[in-house]
């Protein structure tokens, strides 16, 4: 999902509007049904018109993007880059993969080689996810009660794109009983009754941070023998998703004026005795594996296959948009973000053609800003400019 991913914090919590990552690192939120495909229509920028662009500092940027060129570049001439076709196939993009390769002056390397577009296509709405960290042992004990498990083997994902176009981009999953595929246990029945068919990775003492990274789709463990890694999105038992937000505001026990990633994880701590009745409302649940921990300053993997960038790799709908492809940002709010992330990451909620997951990093700042990342703004794509002669004016993209 990367990661699930998949909306997130606030958003995704307070359901508000919509990762999980199904990434890999990926943005993580999930939503209940997916809304209608919209379609979307690209209209000629300049790089003068993007708002604060004289000012961004490229240089994470451009890293960000040679990451996600090394994953493009292993892939056939031949394979497309966006659901919608807007983005062409990989062999439109090693001209400027390559150019990106030996560039020296970020800004010059982009406004050289890209060509930008206006994503139009209904309102825009950004929201934030980071890598948050657990505390794992590998025996159950002491504090250590709760398991994170890995796939389980009676677990069916079906990619339901493989038997009809209509269907593409969306999955679900279940279980095969007498020859048919039933719904898999919920998040109550699996963390009452357990799941002997799922291993048991490790066990962690926190089940409340525990389901807030279920939330975020992966993040980091540090285990009681000082061993860290990384844990990332593997499956999903095919449940809907539901913002516990929406559960604590019907209850009164919170307002949607305060509800945040921050107010939800004090209720929750504040209220022990009620916490897993609440969270049980989440009927989904997410499965994980285990990776190296790797570059600690990059992110986990994305559904891209690159490994996320803080502040330059963001979670997009991969219905419409090209995976790999340069966007700018411009989310105005009260934390206003400004600047060029890489599409490399998908989540459950991020939908429609104006919406944004910003990957925000590891840490206690990080997941500060994430939390509050709630904002309207606007969408541009670049396009290599060979590729930019293709894209006609007013045409509209749809997968």
């Amino acid at each position: 999902m990367r990661r699930i991913a998949l909306v997130l914090l606030a958003v995704a919590l307070a359901g508000c509007a919509g990762r999980q990552p199904q990434t890999s690192g990926q943005s993580t939120t999930q939503t209940p049904a997916a809304p209608p495909v919209q379609s979307l229509s690209l209209a000629r920028a300049t790089f003068a018109g993007l708002p604060g662009w004289p000012q961004q500092d490229l240089r994470p940027a451009l890293e960000s993007f040679r990451r996600g060129c090394a994953v493009l570049e292993a892939r056939s001439d031949t394979a497309p880059i966006s659901g919608a076709g807007y983005g062409g196939t990989v062999a439109d993009w090693r001209g400027v993969c390559a150019a990106a390769g030996t560039a020296a002056d970020p800004r010059a390397f982009f406004e050289t080689n890209f060509t930008p577009y206006d994503v139009r296509g209904g309102d825009g709405l950004f929201t934030g996810y980071y890598e948050p960290q657990i505390r794992g042992s590998r025996r159950k004990q002491g504090a250590y009660q709760t398991p994170v498990y890995g796939v389980p083997g009676d677990l069916v994902q079906a990619d339901l794109g493989l038997f009809s176009e209509k269907y593409k981009g969306e999955r679900i999953a279940g279980r095969v009983s007498g020859g048919r595929l039933l719904p898999y246990p919920d998040r109550a029945a699996i963390e009452t009754e357990g799941l002997k068919t799922a291993k048991v990775l490790f066990y962690t003492d926190d089940a409340v941070a525990f389901f807030f990274l279920q939330i975020q789709g992966s993040g980091r463990v540090v285990f009681d023998t000082g061993e860290a890694g990384r844990i990332a999105y593997a499956g999903q038992n095919g449940q809907a998703y539901t913002a516990i937000g929406r559960t604590l505001i019907a209850e009164g026990a919170l307002t949607r004026e305060t509800v945040s990633l921050q107010t939800i994880r004090a209720w929750l701590l504040a209220h022990p005795a009620e916490a897993a009745r609440v969270m049980w409302t989440n009927r989904s649940f997410v499965f994980f594996q285990e990776k190296p921990l790797g570059d600690t300053a990059l992110g986990a993997t994305g559904s891209l296959g690159a490994p996320l960038t803080p502040l330059a790799s963001l979670a997009v709908d991969a219905r419409l948009h090209a995976l790999g492809a340069p966007m700018f940002v411009a989310a105005e709010g009260g934390d206003p973000v400004r600047g060029l992330l890489m599409a490399q990451d998908t989540g459950g909620a991020i939908r429609g053609p104006v919406r944004g997951d910003i990957y925000f990093g590891f840490g206690d700042s990080a997941e500060a800003r994430a939390g509050r990342m709630n904002a309207p703004g606007r969408l541009f794509v670049l396009l290599p400019n060979g590729l930019a002669q293709t894209v006609g004016a007013g045409r509209a993209y749809s997968p």
